[in-house]
Parts: structure tokens; sequence; C-alpha cells
């Protein structure tokens, strides 16, 4: 019996150009799980907190996240406890996510479709997007417009040391491009051993 497959697309919001995935995910994913493929897929270094939420509804419920203790007024639904095809379906098909509350990285999860896993195919896949991802913790929207004209302007006296800091948040040596993206060079992290050290850290704090 095949296994179903969700198939998302998932936009950075206030940026221009569009930065966007389109990702495919087992159908019994967590949002701990699909949380754990986007900073794969876009190259987030997965060092803050995050949350998914009804489109358009930010402060109502469910919302999914990271619960940090007991003594929070409104805390999300731990994320790795409930599943997203639970949540998303074609008649209900977005949601939305952030990524770092410093910086507000928000993002558009739209569920495009529904399949069947290809037999032998492995999965979480990233079959298509376009434009690198900005740097963690470069400020937001607003700063990483300013680190463009950075990058962009030789002159700039920071402009070589912009383009190495930039391109070591992603994983990478030399210049940082805005513009590059290969979905096949996408490597996703195995969801579980985060969550372990994530509910390791909470058990420390109690």
């Amino acid at each position: 019996m095949h296994k179903p497959i969700l198939q998302l697309r998932v936009e950075l919001l206030h940026i221009e150009p569009l930065i966007w995935r389109r990702l495919q995910v087992p159908g019994d994913y967590t949002f701990w799980d699909l949380h754990v493929a986007i900073q794969s897929a876009f190259a987030w270094t997965d060092t803050h907190l995050h949350e998914f939420r009804p489109w358009g509804e930010r402060d109502t419920r469910p919302r999914y996240g990271m619960p940090l203790d007991d003594c929070e007024d409104d805390p999300p639904l731990p994320g790795w406890e409930h599943r997203v095809a639970d949540v998303l379906d074609l008649a209900n098909p977005r949601l939305e996510y952030e990524y770092d509350f410093g910086d507000g990285w928000l993002h558009l999860v739209t569920l495009e479709d529904v399949q069947t896993a290809a037999p032998g195919r492995k999965y979480p896949r990233c079959t298509a997007g376009e434009r690198s991802a900005p740097p963690d913790d470069c400020g937001g929207p607003g700063g990483y417009e300013t680190l463009l004209e950075t990058l962009a302007d030789p002159g700039d006296p920071d402009h070589a040391s912009s383009h190495a800091w930039a391109a070591s948040q992603k994983g990478r040596r030399g210049a940082f491009d805005p513009e590059a993206f290969d979905e096949q060079q996408v490597k996703f992290a195995n969801p579980a051993p985060r969550l372990k050290r994530f509910l390791a850290y909470l058990s420390s704090q109690r």
C-alpha cells in the first residue's frame, strides 16, 4: 500500500524577488518534522524559535511550536505531537510559519496536492525552488535588503566581509549568491535527534 505524500509550497514573505521551495513530505509528518524540513530546504540554521499558526490569524489557536515552560501564558501546542495532515487539507490549504521571532521570517505554507509515495523514492524531497534564503541573524527583511546593497557594492568597506559572513551562515565559503538555488543540493536533516536534544533541554530547565 502506497503511503500519502503532502506536496507543499513554502514562500518566504516580504522579500522580492520571491524566494520559495516545493517540498514533498510523508503524510504522517508532524509539525516538528515539517519545521526541520523547511529549515533544511532554506538552509536556515535552526537556532531560533518557530511557530505554525492559522493563515491570517496570528493571535488565534491552534498554534504549533516549541512550548518552553509551564509558565507561559499562552504557549503553542507541541509541534511534535500533532500531524500536519490533521490540520491542512485541500479545502483549508494554508498555514503561516514563523522562524526567529526577532528577525520575523514569515513563510506561507500551502498544500498543493496529496499524492502517493513513489516506489523506491525517499522522502522528504525538494523538487523545485528559487533563490537562496537570507542568512540567519541579518535583521529580517529590512536587514536583508541592506545586506544585499552591501553585497552588490564592491566599493563598500564591508563588501568582502559581508560576503564571507553570509556564505558561512549557509555553510559555504567564498561569496554569497542571493540568486543561487539548486534543489538537488538540499540535504534533509533527521528531525528525531533534534527533537531529542530539545526535549532534553526542556527537562533540564524544569
